[in-house]
């Protein structure tokens, strides 16, 4: 099992051997005089001062290019992970682990970078909807917002805006459950509660700060529950569960994204989630090379494990996004 000095070394290993890699690419050519010390160039670094060989004189296009590059390592290797990553995944990751790196974007780098997209187009979902063919603001419901309860009945509306009633007059008291014994504890959830209820814009925005928090714990998550799965499979590590976590958690935000931009225009969008387990096939068997049963079995334990920990987590998420509204 690979310790988490041999990790943190080979993740090390890999962002230096990139550093080089783009400095050189963007270094002043041998012999010319460093632009700090003038001392005569002879790599990248200015062998005297430590300066980087470069000239500073830079477009704003330019700037702008070598931003972009910077985050997503803009180098040509982009362009050949996200394909493979849909269409060949398991050639992806098996090519990293046996040491064929120089081509790709780093894991992290594309987990991260997918990471952000989804909340971008997540945030851009649930900020605007399509109703009757025009875009308006998404709303949290409210029983005094007609805009919202325009298509319930009557029973319906008088049913919401009692709850909302109840949960706004909530007594401490009421408040019952695991950890709830005290009249402190009571009182604190019995507040949140009453808080959310009014402002129910405030609790949302506090569950999805924390959802942020919370993407990033998926991963270990993720490297746990299939170590458990390959615990008997030979030359199998969990450095190797890891970076298959952040490729396939990666395509599956891929599939979100596109769940969420499609869904602006039309629900039928969300039917591109028919790939995750297609995809998830493909990935796990091109990675460990297990047979077609041994996959399906794994794949149908992974689901029933990750649909219990999905569930404590959003449980979690509720709990927490209640825990800091204001």
């Amino acid at each position: 099992m690979a310790s988490g000095d041999e990790i943190l070394e080979a993740v090390t290993a890999d962002t230096i051997a990139h550093e080089i890699d783009r400095a050189s690419k963007h270094s002043l050519p041998i012999g010319a005089p460093c632009m700090n010390c003038h001392t005569a160039l002879a790599g990248p670094w200015c062998y005297a001062c430590g300066q980087r060989a470069e000239k500073f004189n830079r477009s704003i296009w330019r700037l702008m290019g070598e931003a972009f590059e910077g985050l997503t390592d803009l180098d040509g290797r982009i362009w050949q992970t996200f394909p493979r990553l849909i269409l060949r995944p398991g050639k992806l990751t098996r090519d990293y682990l046996d040491g064929h790196r120089a081509t790709q974007v780093p894991p992290f780098r594309i987990f991260l970078i997918v990471l952000l997209l989804v909340f971008f187009a997540g945030g851009q979902s649930f900020s605007q909807h399509s109703h009757n063919g025009q875009n308006v603001n998404f709303k949290i419901a409210t029983p005094d917002d007609p805009s919202v309860t325009a298509n319930m009945s009557d029973k319906d509306k008088a049913g919401f805006k009692q709850a909302m009633a109840r949960l706004q007059d909530l007594k401490d008291t009421d408040i019952q459950g695991i950890g709830m014994e005290s009249p402190g504890a009571r009182a604190f959830w019995g507040g949140q509660i009453r808080k959310a209820a009014a402002n129910p814009q405030a609790f949302i925005a506090s569950a999805v700060e924390w959802a942020h928090e919370l993407a990033v714990v998926m991963l270990p998550i993720a490297a746990l529950m299939l170590s458990a799965l390959f615990l008997f499979k030979k030359n199998v590590y969990v450095f190797d569960h890891l970076i298959f976590s952040m490729h396939s958690l990666s395509f599956q935000g891929l599939l979100l994204s596109v769940g969420f931009f499609g869904a602006m225009a039309t629900d039928a969008a969300w039917n591109v989630l028919w790939l995750s387990p297609v995809h998830l096939f493909v990935h796990m068997r091109g990675t460990y090379r297990t047979s077609v049963i041994g996959t399906l079995l794994r794949m149908l334990m992974l689901f029933f494990v990750s649909s219990i920990i999905f569930s404590l987590m959003i449980v979690a998420l509720m709990m927490l996004g209640l825990a800091t509204v204001r």
